[in-house]
């Protein structure tokens, strides 16, 4: 026993004397140069190695080989794709005791929307328009991810997305570049603890990465991974705003997107990753590729893996992930005179920097602290993932005052979304236990004295179609096809509405019909699902549709048919619990819609900040020679911004200080926002601005400004906004950040429909 205890001292000591010694007295510069000096060329790529070890959650279909070899040797300079606080530090040991130097490794995760518990998907979230409660989600998200390990997120995704056919666009705040900045900004501190890296090395911040860069979320067709096209007009004013904002609050890391850029793929274009995020937006800190999106160039036409290593490289992409193209060809290309040292210097110097400002330098062990393991799946993060689901859900219709409903009344549960746990953590949930999850049902159930009022049925399959439904399940099954007929399924749900007072519908999209590679052609709700909702609805008894949904869905149908509709997306861990809670009343639906919802596809893209023409429509008067669709209206069917309460609220006029203002000065918009209805409620006040005359054509309306407001039935407040000249800059021709005299259109209201408006000028 005591030559055991000495035998396990003499190891404690031996693995000590591995650790590299953290010289206090430094500074990170001095540090790390110090360090740099000691590295072989190999070891330099190393740290620019990021690689996926094959047992735990993959994301493509490439995975690295020999991983504790080249651990071993400081072959590595990072990892993702493992998850659990002991095989994190079981590898972090091996990186600081095993290999020549000692350095410590990042291990990333994609932690898009919470960790072990799920919160509501991005979308959703921006749907609260609730910038303290997202931030909150990022900050919640950090301390249960590096309680299990992980120091780096690859989250914020702040891609600007108006074609819902795109899936990712699950993993956004949608449409709007005012709005997407804000949420972008809340995210990075909330993931790092506060505006830029200073509070990183506390050991419960992750280090944040920005994605996709850039561009992303305008594919041709809405089909993932394809081509981007755009005017750099519209780069500047419309998509790169949120990247932006996220890099001057602090981010420490930017991911590089998969397309082109003016024919350059993204991770080697030097135009994109050196002249714009470096020269022309300050970012101090490292650029890594998407998942081999690196050697995936070489299916763009860009050359072979050298040629696309050296290209990246020289473009300013520090570090490569999964395609190892750095490690096996650059130092080829270094005596090829393809590339420099200076740039293998500087991007390693910059993964380095990372890694001392997350305070691995100084304890290489700082997220492998088995003291906080009940911090995953904690109460208190449970607790917050119902309050954010529920403040992320969008009330769309409620006719008859259906909701919220009434303790008394006897409840049809139905559809193949009432009864189901795996799909309510939503797509990019990787970490999540989806057995953790609270169904639907289980949600009414948790009620005191609502269970037995509640009758379940499945009435139909999310798809009946077996081939659409492996597409879905290549993950986990998310679509499964129930044994008994459609016929048998529709039987039981009518039997089941007959017997009660209203029905509810939980029905939509499974998770994984949104997402990474799930773009989409049609936007409807699949056809199983469309014939339970008509036969429920001819049963005369008030229906109620419960959404679940990672994009705008075409649902023109169905809200006619349906009494009242509640989007509440994929709500996460604490699904079943909030919707419970918000059909029941406790919490007033507060959410709006930050994408647009379609009438239908051929619509596609529609978004409320468009330009106009010089014929425009006149709204949805069909004129000929207009702007105009033969088919359809032209607006979408709920606008950006839109999104009902169980009680109203009313606007005044907006109310201006002042009618002008000059470059040094500003006046205050406001309005009188009353609660007319019968409950408690939060609303969402939104300001836009239109400019009417300029050099280049401008948007009808631009979102400047928004507050969400909580006013007791009757209540009425003055809710005010200051307007300077800088809320008026874009950029120009000569893509300057400007603003020009002349008269502006201030809108204050409930949607990006307002009409409630009012003039002025800047001089």
């Amino acid at each position: 026993m005591r030559l055991f205890s000495i035998y396990k001292v003499s190891l404690f000591i031996l693995c000590i004397a591995a650790v590299p010694v953290f010289a206090q007295k430094q500074t990170k510069a001095q540090y790390i140069n110090s360090l740099m000096a000691k590295m072989t060329l190999q070891e330099k790529l190393g740290q620019l190695n990021l690689i996926i070890p094959g047992d735990g959650s993959v994301t493509g279909t490439v995975v690295s080989n020999d991983v504790e070899g080249k651990i071993k040797k400081g072959l590595v300079g990072g990892m993702f794709g493992i998850a659990g606080l002991e095989k994190i530090k079981k590898v972090q040991e091996m990186a600081v005791r095993a290999s020549r130097l000692h350095i410590p490794m990042l291990f990333g995760s994609d932690i898009i929307h919470g960790y072990k518990t799920a919160f509501p998907i991005p979308l959703a979230l921006s749907a609260s328009w609730d910038m303290p409660l997202i931030q909150k989600s990022a900050q919640m998200a950090a301390l249960e991810a590096t309680a299990d390990g992980l120091n780096w997120t690859f989250s914020p995704m702040v891609d600007i997305a108006r074609d819902p056919r795109w899936g990712r666009v699950a993993e956004g705040a949608g449409e709007d570049p005012f709005l997407g900045s804000a949420v972008a900004k809340a995210m990075v501190i909330g993931y790092q603890g506060g505006a830029g890296n200073a509070n990183l090395a506390t050991g419960n911040s992750l280090l944040s990465c920005v994605k996709h860069f850039a561009l992303y979320g305008a594919p041709e067709a809405g089909r993932d991974y394809n081509t981007v096209d755009m005017s750099k007009l519209k780069m500047y004013n419309d998509y790169f705003p949120p990247y932006k904002a996220a890099v001057e609050a602090g981010a420490g890391s930017v991911m590089s997107s998969f397309n082109d850029i003016d024919g350059v793929p993204a991770s080697g274009n030097k135009w994109l990753l050196t002249n714009v995020l470096r020269n022309q937006w300050g970012f101090k800190g490292f650029v890594v590729s998407d998942y081999t999106s690196i050697t995936e160039m070489i299916n763009h036409g860009m050359g072979d893996t050298a040629a696309v290593s050296a290209l990246s490289l020289n473009a300013g992409l520090d570090m490569d992930m999964v395609s190892e193209g750095f490690l096996n060809t650059l130092p080829t290309s270094l005596q090829a005179g393809k590339v420099s040292m200076t740039a293998i210097d500087a991007a390693c110097k910059r993964i380095l920097e990372a890694k001392y400002d997350l305070g691995l330098f100084e304890d290489p062990f700082k997220y492998c602290k088995s003291a906080r393991a009940s911090e995953v799946l904690s109460a208190d993060k449970r607790a917050f993932a119902k309050e954010a689901a529920m403040h992320s859900f969008v009330l769309l219709k409620n006719d008859n005052q259906v909701l919220p409903l009434k303790s008394n009344q006897k409840i049809a549960l139905i559809g193949p979304l009432a009864n189901d746990r795996s799909n309510m953590p939503g797509t990019w949930s990787i970490n999540a236990d989806a057995k953790q999850a609270v169904a639907v049902l289980e949600g009414f159930n948790n009620r005191p004295g609502i269970g037995s009022k509640v009758l379940y049925a499945k009435g139909a399959n999310i798809s009946d179609d077996p081939v659409f439904a492996a597409k879905i399940n290549v993950f986990g099954e998310k679509i499964s096809i129930d044994t008994r007929s459609a016929q048998e399924l529709l039987a039981e749900a009518l039997s089941v509405a007959a017997a009660s007072d209203v029905i509810v519908a939980v029905v939509g999209e499974a998770s994984e019909m949104s997402g990474e590679a799930a773009s989409r052609t049609s936007l409807d709700i699949p056809a199983s699902q469309q014939k339970l909702i008509e036969a429920l609805s001819k049963t005369g008894k008030p229906l109620v549709l419960v959404l679940m949904n990672g994009r705008p869905l075409t649902i023109s149908k169905e809200t006619k048919l349906a009494t009242a509709i509640l989007d509440v997306w994929h709500a996460g861990t604490e699904a079943g619990n909030a919707v419970a809670s918000v059909l029941y009343g406790d919490y007033n639906p507060s959410g709006k819609l930050t994408m647009s919802f379609p009438r239908n596809v051929g619509q596609v893209p529609i978004y409320y900040s468009i330009r106009n023409t010089g014929r425009p429509n006149g709204g949805d008067v069909f004129g000929k020679y207009k702007s105009n669709y033969l088919d359809v209206e032209n607006s979408p069917l709920f606008p950006f911004g839109f999104g009902l309460s169980y009680t109203s609220f009313s606007y005044s006029k907006p109310m201006l200080s002042a009618n002008s203002i000059r470059a040094n000065t500003s006046l205050t918009a406001s309005v009188i926002l009353t609660n007319t209805g019968n409950f408690d409620g939060e609303e969402v006040v939104q300001l836009y601005i239109k400019d009417e005359v300029g050099s280049i054509t401008r948007p009808l309306k631009e979102l400047k400004g928004f507050q969400k407001i909580f006013l007791k039935k009757g209540e009425s407040k003055t809710v005010s906004f200051t307007i300077d000249e800088k809320m008026l800059r874009f950029y120009n021709a000569d893509l300057k950040h400007v603003s020009e005299k002349g008269t502006f259109q201030l809108f204050i209201g409930t949607s990006s429909a307002t009409e409630n408006s009012v003039s002025f000028q800047l001089q």
